[in-house]
């Protein structure tokens, strides 16, 4: 069924209002300028809908939109105004009509895969205890291990549809092929049930959060005629600031003096920014008034004090003063050294102590029940205790899986098998001796091709001569095994071509994409056939429509890639006939060389085919059996 859409105008401007074709967005389209100021409300974003009554003489439609992460009270409303008219009323309902069951389906959804969180205890405080911390962790994760979740939490599809364009123009394509008698939702059900694992790592990685990084090490500064350029956002100043006091203290007191370009340009040139990296000092550096003189200044910007130390205590004059001192001298590892020799090792083993005191703890203490109430302190315990859940897995049992894809040969090799199980070894072996004795000549040579085949053989021997050893059964056996060696180059000669097998790239991806769908619709085919389940008849008829049609998609793509072949040929004759027209020489062409069309488009397609066709006589020989 069409989306519905009418004429309307949006601001005093001719249009077309109309609804996607997956009911997901409403657009806007004006008549003039094409896609320039087109309009899009994802039907997500919607909150209310408004129309005039059926007395008004002008038919209006207000949508009311919340963009996301937005105030409640701060919706954006769109009034379209439709221009039809005698046909503007039932536009304006059929529209009206098609939003509102759209805006219900995607409320239900939401609210199915919304999960009541636990209230905390009173007291509790505004931040995330840690035994909180520790249950949203273990709720979070019981969800990914939940298979019915992952299949109904619709918001975790659509991102990973996102994410993976190839996945989506699968998922599209399979989508609009599927039966009529398959409902949208069994289809989503099916197509998720077998990429659990795909939804699993998708919530995982959403689910993660990227830590605090040293931000200083990853900014480098670049000089362009003479003028010292750095790009820096918002974001890694504030994160300066943060592992970085020194920095914030220092732009706070001299950045009402200096502008803040000026500041940050000369921050880094400056001995301080060298020193903040862990970098060592030289006397080759710049030297900057304002900034040098935090150079001793600690983390927090304070300044030391000069203080008058006993020398029992001070650990630098007894180094210099011990005259008493015997062996040899220390490894330079167990030296002692000023801080501004290695200052590196110090600078990161601070910023360590720093980023990872801001990490939020992953693993509290389960035994301290603060932030939640006691039930739901006591249904952790309990999930704790528990043992590993087993995997909600479809077992499929096939016996002999082999009789589904090999090639109808299997009654020729029996006949032949039985052939050789009813010959007397020491029959053939007394036959033999016979022959040798008979035919030896008087010089005792014995000439090797007169007893594969004598000349002088009747019709009744050359008749025994197809019995299993004789030279036609040689012949035959080596003409199979040339066969089999013709037809594997030929396929690597297909597959030696370009990236595309010698077919344009738009029809390459069409021919994946029908690959993709069709391998789709017979796992779903296979996993309904051998479920043994009587309430899927009905799905298994309707799938086995679905892979007739999947055949007709394939050779459409063959005959679409012969006529795109057949066009090259046709150049390469019309360039033939022009050289011989001009210079009267005559090309002779190798037609069978060019690469794509049909021979291309099978042998890619052949394995598929051959399931397809293995499904449908399953299928077929099953439905006849139960008709019986």
């Amino acid at each position: 069924m069409a989306p519905p859409s009418g004429s309307a105008a949006y601001k005093k401007k001719d249009g077309t209002l109309t609804m996607s074709q997956d009911r997901q967005s409403i657009a806007w389209i004006p008549a003039a300028g094409g896609a320039t100021g087109a309009i899009t409300l994802p039907v997500a974003q919607i909150t209310n809908l408004q129309q005039t009554p059926a007395s008004s003489p002008k038919v209006m439609l207000k949508i009311f939109v919340l963009p996301p992460n937005a105030p409640a009270n701060s919706s954006e409303q769109y009034v379209f105004n439709f221009t039809a008219g005698a046909n503007a009323r039932p536009e304006a309902d059929a529209i009206k009509d098609a939003l509102s069951a759209a805006i219900q389906a995607a409320k239900t959804a939401q609210t199915a895969q919304t999960a009541p969180t636990p209230s905390p205890a009173p007291g509790a405080g505004e931040g995330m205890s840690t035994a909180m911390a520790f249950a949203s962790a273990v709720s979070s994760k019981s969800t990914w291990d939940d298979d019915g979740r992952l299949k109904g939490d619709v918001e975790l599809q659509q991102s990973l549809l996102k994410s993976d364009p190839n996945l989506q123009r699968m998922f599209m394509e399979s989508l609009h092929t599927k039966p009529d008698t398959l409902t949208a939702g069994q289809f989503m059900s099916q197509f998720w049930s077998t990429r659990l694992h795909l939804l699993r790592a998708h919530a995982i990685e959403r689910s993660q959060t990227r830590g605090s990084y040293n931000v200083l090490s990853t900014l480098k500064p670049r000089v362009e005629d003479n003028v010292t350029k750095l790009n820096i956002s918002k974001e890694q100043i504030q994160l300066i600031f943060n592992q970085h006091p020194l920095v914030r203290r220092v732009y706070d007191e001299n950045v009402p003096k200096l502008s803040e370009a000026q500041f940050w340009s000369r921050f880094f040139q400056s001995r301080l920014f060298k020193k903040l990296r862990g970098e060592r000092l030289s006397e080759t550096d710049a030297t900057d008034a304002i900034l040098d003189k935090y150079l001793q200044a600690d983390e927090h910007g304070n300044l030391p004090r000069e203080a008058n130390v006993p020398h029992f205590l001070d650990l630098g004059g007894n180094e210099v003063n011990n005259s008493q001192r015997r062996g040899n001298r220390p490894d330079i590892d167990m030296r002692w050294s000023a801080p501004d020799k290695v200052p590196i090792i110090r600078t990161l083993n601070s910023l360590s102590e720093k980023i990872m005191a801001n990490v939020a703890p992953a693993d509290g203490d389960p035994h301290a029940p603060v932030g939640m109430d006691e039930d739901t302190y006591n249904e952790l315990q309990l999930r704790d205790l528990h043992g590993d859940e087993a995997q909600n897995r479809v077992l499929l049992n096939v016996r002999d899986q082999s009789r589904f894809f090999t090639a109808q040969t299997k009654d020729a090799e029996d006949e032949e098998n039985l052939l050789f199980a009813q010959q007397d070894p020491e029959k053939i072996l007394g036959d033999l001796r016979k022959e040798i004795e008979q035919n030896l000549p008087d010089d005792g040579t014995a000439p090797l091709g007169r007893l594969v085949e004598p000349d002088d053989l009747g019709d009744d021997e050359k008749k025994n001569n197809q019995q299993p050893g004789s030279r036609a059964t040689l012949q035959k056996s080596s003409a199979q095994i040339l066969a089999a060696i013709r037809d594997r180059r030929a396929q690597m000669d297909v597959s030696s071509t370009a990236g595309t097998y010698g077919l344009s790239s738009g029809l390459h991806d069409r021919l994946t994409l029908t690959h993709a769908t069709t391998t789709e619709f017979l796992h779903q085919f296979w996993q309904a056939f051998l479920s043994g389940n009587p309430d899927r008849a009905g799905e298994l008829s309707s799938l086995v429509d679905s892979l007739g049609r999947a055949m007709e998609r394939i050779r459409s793509v063959t005959q679409d890639a012969e006529a795109e072949r057949q066009v090259e040929v046709g150049r390469l004759k019309r360039h033939a006939r022009e050289v011989l027209e001009a210079t009267g020489k005559r090309i002779r062409l190798n037609l069978s060389s060019i690469p794509g069309g049909e021979k291309a488009v099978t042998q890619l397609m052949g394995p598929t085919i051959q399931a397809l066709e293995t499904a449908q006589t399953k299928y077929q020989a099953a439905l006849a059996e139960e008709m019986k």
